[in-house]
């Protein structure tokens, strides 16, 4: 009998080192989430100037699917297997270059290759950071934490809209791709002090390294009550039947939340654009809407340790099929700011609850990766179709039948989760068990 990585982490008070964690991943997820998010403002530029046309920009997004999908599945098999740190600074990597690369592109053709390979490295960042830092985080602390990530990552969203409204018309599309590829390569160089995890040290045998990991991060506190004696259990099978039931509802969560997020958030600036808007007046609206990302994440951090996962996500998506409905039937531009900027923010505390939180809460160490990245992937196998579904939706019903598909998506998601969910919150990862 030994004192586990999981009890020996998960008695330390929150701190210094929890923060420098937050601070080490917060710092990729915001450059992830700024270059994924920078699609809205830029298609509707490039629509807007004739440089791409809505089939092209349909087959842009779609190609950066195709790309997340491939790096969300690698993401979860080289976590697992090489561990979280070295597969965070690949991924940094690939997509920091890529999107220097797209900032270069010579026509849209050039634009969509160098997003495929973009999308491999935001896929793999995904999956890899939301998962990483539930690892480090204790149980009483883990939910607000692993949200907290979320409204860091969220407010990539609200900074790529900004900037879209405020470069795009003077300086261009092409800076967009220039800060994102910068600013991942920039994180690439500082993200070298980032630690292993202790928890996944373990599951490959190697004691040593992560005691001596765990005597170093304990150094920074004072006196510590004695950790629980515990026995290392071995990694399941990810075709076990536990295994198997959380992989599928974990899946349902990543496929609903991309048909809202790709569905409806990444379209809202062509949709207007489409409308007869001015190209200023639909990226300004866009800004106004996106505060919902960072607004959604921190009602996250303040609810979900108080209320449990569970009752978070299925009150927030019956909410979601409330204000859809609504929105489709909005009377006025201004009731339309208002009910997106609502939008916005209930489709964001579902991402700070179940997929920075939830999902990967699901699984043990030992598959963690693997089954976030399962999930991950085919949430975004369904979600290389949206864009075209959404598209298809939106000449032939206009705004309405776009919100109708994400509300019902909304509903479906709700029913699940009350049927099938478990509680997490406030229970250690390896009494979640697998």
């Amino acid at each position: 009998m030994r004192a586990s990585a999981a009890a020996r982490l998960d008695r330390l008070p929150v701190g210094s080192f929890h923060r420098r964690i937050l601070t080490l991943i917060g710092a990729g997820m915001f450059f992830d989430s700024f270059d994924l998010y920078l699609t809205g403002t830029v298609l509707g530029a490039l629509l807007k100037s004739g440089w791409s046309t809505l089939a092209q920009n349909g087959n842009f997004v779609s190609f950066t699917f195709v790309g997340m999908l491939i790096g969300a599945f690698g993401a979860g098999e080289l976590g697992d297997r090489f561990g979280r740190k070295f597969t965070y600074q690949f991924n940094l990597a690939i997509y920091g270059v890529a999107s220097i690369a797209s900032a270069f592109a010579p026509d849209m053709t050039w634009l969509i290759v160098a997003r495929f390979v973009t999308g491999i490295g935001l896929g793999a960042e995904i999956v890899i950071g939301y998962a990483t830092m539930i690892e480090f985080t204790p149980p009483t602390a883990r939910g607000r934490w692993s949200a907290g990530l979320s409204l860091v990552t969220n407010f990539g969203l609200f900074a790529s809209t900004l900037a879209g409204y405020l470069i795009i018309p003077t300086l261009g599309w092409r800076w967009m791709f220039g800060i994102a590829g910068v600013g991942a390569l920039s994180v690439l160089y500082v993200r070298r002090a980032m630690p292993e995890s202790p928890r996944w040290l373990e599951t490959k045998g190697r004691f040593a390294e992560a005691d001596a990991l765990l005597t170093s991060i304990e150094a920074g506190y004072g006196a510590l009550p004695a950790p629980e004696m515990a026995v290392v259990a071995a990694a399941p099978s990810l075709l076990s039947p536990n295994i198997l039931r959380r992989l599928g509802l974990g899946s349902l969560l990543n496929v609903v939340i991309g048909i809202a997020i790709y569905g409806f958030v990444v379209w809202i600036p062509t949709i207007l654009v489409q409308h007869g808007l001015s190209l200023n007046r639909s990226l300004g609206q866009s800004v106004l809407m996106s505060f919902g990302g960072p607004m959604g994440a921190l009602i996250g951090v303040l609810l979900v340790d108080r209320i449990g996962r569970k009752k978070a996500i299925v009150g927030a998506s019956l909410l979601a099929c409330v204000v859809g409905t609504l929105f489709a039937q909005a009377a006025s531009q201004e009731m339309a700011v208002v009910l997106g900027f609502a939008m916005f923010t209930l489709i964001y505390f579902l991402v700070a609850v179940a997929i920075a939180n939830y999902v990967p809460e699901l699984f043990p160490t030992g598959v963690r990766m693997r089954g976030n990245g399962i999930c991950s992937t085919v949430g975004r196998l369904t979600t290389i179709v949206v864009p075209q579904i959404a598209l298809a939706l939106f000449q032939a019903g206009g705004v309405v039948a776009v919100l109708a598909f994400v509300t019902i998506a909304m509903a479906v998601q709700a029913i699940a989760v009350w049927l099938f969910g478990i509680e997490t919150n406030q229970r250690s990862l390896e009494t979640i068990g697998g």
